[in-house]
């Protein structure tokens, strides 16, 4: 994925820069059907089904929000991790794809 291609919010593309560095080219991967400047879905090339929904709107400066999906829709977490660092949403995107 080449993050200075994709047409994202600068906070999006160090976050999606910071994960490559740590886990790799072809670890994770960007949906493309989500459009919004400042937003993006991650999934790993493993699993699909599960997902993070990231983005920056409607959240204070250098912030991020972060809802989690999972296969059953029903464990869904939406709305309930807004305003985070980067360090917290690497963290939580550590435990939610990588564990």
């Amino acid at each position: 994925m080449n993050v200075w291609a994709i047409d994202k919010d600068m906070p999006l593309k160090l976050l999606l820069l910071e994960l490559v560095h740590r886990y790799g080219e072809n670890t994770l991967a960007l949906n493309n059907r989500e459009q919004h400047y400042k937003a993006i879905e991650l999934c790993t090339l493993n699993d699909p089904m599960l997902s993070a929904y990231i983005y920056t709107f409607g959240q204070t400066a250098g912030s991020y929000g972060i809802d989690l999906k999972y296969p059953i829709s029903a464990h869904n977490i939406v709305g309930e991790n807004e305003n985070q660092t980067l360090d917290q949403i690497i963290e939580i995107l550590s435990i939610h794809l990588f564990s």
